[in-house]
């Protein structure tokens, strides 16, 4: 009983955590500007950019970033389009194996399945927590 609500509370934890990622949050945009400015300050320190070189590269950073708003509503399509074809496929193949297995063979292969989904999803959740933890280490 112990173990089942400490794995509880460690998979509800992993999940709040998840969410917080930086990846996962729209962030405000003065902040990414600010983070924007901070970089290209320390690429001019590093770098030892001129005023005029870092004025340069702003200018290609507006340009990358109008391209890349430009051109977002055509990725989205792709990628719309792309887990359409990939959900048609996913349904033919489970349709085709439930013309093969018998129900109960279904029933235990869809089970597998999930169990395998789920696995991969907690791998997945310790290889964040783990890059996470690495990242506040260092």
């Amino acid at each position: 009983m112990k173990k089942l609500i400490l794995g509880a509370a460690f998979i509800t934890g992993t999940f709040a955590m998840a969410q917080q990622t930086p990846m996962m949050q729209k962030k405000d945009p003065a902040q990414m500007e600010q983070m924007r400015e901070n970089k290209l300050k320390m690429m001019q320190t590093e770098l030892n950019l001129s005023n005029a070189q870092v004025a340069q590269i702003k200018a290609l950073q507006d340009k990358k970033m109008a391209e890349r708003k430009a051109n977002a509503p055509q990725m989205q399509a792709q990628r719309k389009a792309k887990m359409e074809a990939m959900k048609a496929q996913k349904n033919q193949w489970n349709s085709e194996m439930k013309q093969i297995l018998t129900p109960e063979q279904y029933q235990k292969w869809e089970t597998k399945k999930q169990e395998k989904m789920q696995e991969r999803s907690k791998k997945m959740q310790n290889h964040r927590m783990q890059k996470m933890s690495a990242k506040s280490s260092s």
